[in-house]
C-alpha cells in the first residue's frame, strides 16, 4: 500500500476539483482501486503503487494544463484522464481563442478577427508588427500573448518599453524624480498586467525583473534573449530609435511592436521610424504585419465612429494639399502656345 499527497498551490483548486467537486467525481470513477480524498487545497492517494502512479501522472498532466490555461471544461478533463498515450491533448476547442486566464477566473480572449490574426502570427514568427488605431487591443493582446508565453514557459522574462515622448505635455515639469515623471507613459502596460496576473504574483515579478517595463532609451547596448519584448507606442520612435530596438532581440526571443501611425508625437522635424520599418521589412521571413482597424475597436461604441470622422476628416485635407500642389501660382500666366 502507498500513500502520497498533492498540493495544488500552482492552480486555482475550484478550477481542478470543479463544481461541487463534480472534476473530483470524475478522478474517483476513473481510479475505483485508490482512496482519494480532497482536503482544502490537497489531495490524499492511498492504494497500489501501480495504481497510485497512474493517477499522479493524470494529475500532473491536468494540473500543467491549468496552470498553462487557467481553465479546464469537465468534458476536456475526462478526456486528459482518458487519454492512454501518455500526453494531455494540446487544446481544449472550448478554450482555443483564449488568450490567458486573470485573476478570479477573468478570461482574456482575442475578440476581433485581426486580434486572432495577431495571436496566429506571434506563434509563427519570432517578430509581429501590429499597427492601427486607438482601442483596437494592440497592446492589451500583445501584453496577453507575452503572459502566457511567461505562464507556458517559453520565455523566462517579459520586457516591456515605451518611447517616453511627450504628447503635448512637458516632461520636465511633471513633479516627482525621473522613475515618477516616466511611470504615466507605461501606465497602460501596467493596467494590462493588473487584469491578467494576481497582484501579489505581480509584486513577485517585478521585484525580481521577470517582467520589466522600461523606456526605450534603456534598451540599447543589451541583448534581450529568452524573453517576450513588446515595443508599445512605436510610432514615436525615430529610425534609428527602432532599428536600436529591432537589433537588441536575442535568438531565443519574441518581439511584438505596436504603433497608431495616426497619433504621431514626434517634432514635425522628426519622421516616425515606424513608417519606414513597416515599409522596409515586410519581405522578411520571420516578420509579420497585421493591420488592425475600426472593426477591431473593442471601447466604447463611439469610438469606432470617432475615427471614422478623422479617417474622412484626413482624407479631406489630403485632397486639399494635392490640389494646392496643382495650383497655379499667384500672378502666373500660361505660357503661350506658339
Amino acid at each position: 500500500m502507498t500513500e502520497t499527497i498533492i498540493n495544488l498551490e500552482t492552480v486555482n483548486p475550484i478550477e481542478f476539483f470543479g463544481i461541487n467537486n463534480s472534476k473530483f467525481e470524475i478522478l474517483k470513477r476513473k481510479f475505483p482501486l485508490l482512496k482519494l480524498l480532497s482536503r482544502g487545497t490537497q489531495i490524499k492517494i492511498s492504494g497500489q503503487p501501480d495504481e497510485v502512479n497512474a493517477a499522479l501522472a493524470k494529475i500532473n498532466q491536468v494540473i500543467q494544463y491549468l496552470e498553462r490555461n487557467g481553465h479546464l471544461s469537465e468534458n476536456y478533463f475526462s478526456k486528459i484522464l482518458g487519454d492512454d498515450d501518455g500526453e494531455a491533448p494540446a487544446e481544449d476547442p472550448a478554450t482555443n481563442d483564449i488568450l490567458v486566464f486573470g485573476p478570479n477566473g477573468r478570461v482574456i480572449r482575442a475578440k476581433t478577427a485581426n486580434q486572432k490574426l495577431m495571436a496566429a502570427a506571434s506563434e509563427k514568427n519570432d517578430i509581429l508588427f501590429a499597427i492601427g488605431p486607438a482601442g483596437t487591443g494592440k497592446t492589451y493582446t500583445a501584453v496577453a500573448l507575452a503572459v502566457r508565453a511567461l505562464k507556458n514557459k517559453a520565455v523566462r522574462k517579459i520586457i516591456l518599453t515605451r518611447p517616453a515622448v511627450e504628447a503635448g505635455e512637458n516632461l520636465g515639469f511633471l513633479p516627482g524624480d525621473l522613475k515618477e515623471k516616466i511611470d504615466p507613459y507605461l501606465r497602460p502596460l501596467y493596467d494590462a498586467l493588473d487584469d491578467m496576473i494576481p497582484s501579489d504574483k505581480l509584486n513577485y515579478y517585478m521585484t525580481n525583473r521577470i517582467i520589466e517595463i522600461a523606456p526605450l532609451a534603456y534598451m540599447r547596448g543589451r541583448t534581450l534573449d529568452n524573453s517576450f519584448i513588446i515595443l508599445d507606442e512605436a510610432q514615436n520612435t525615430t529610425d534609428l530609435q527602432i532599428k536600436m530596438f529591432l537589433t537588441r532581440i536575442g535568438p531565443s526571443a519574441k518581439a511584438v511592436i505596436t504603433g497608431d501611425l495616426t497619433q504621431i508625437d514626434l517634432p514635425k522635424n522628426q519622421k516616425s521610424g515606424l513608417i519606414k520599418a513597416s515599409k522596409i521589412l515586410r519581405n522578411i521571413e520571420g516578420i509579420s504585419f497585421i493591420q488592425l482597424d475600426e472593426a477591431d475597436v473593442v471601447r466604447h461604441r463611439l469610438v469606432k465612429m470617432i475615427i471614422r470622422a478623422y479617417d474622412k476628416a484626413q482624407e479631406k485635407e489630403d485632397e486639399m494639399e494635392e490640389q494646392k500642389k496643382h495650383r497655379p501660382l499667384p500672378g502666373a500666366t500660361e505660357p503661350k502656345a506658339e
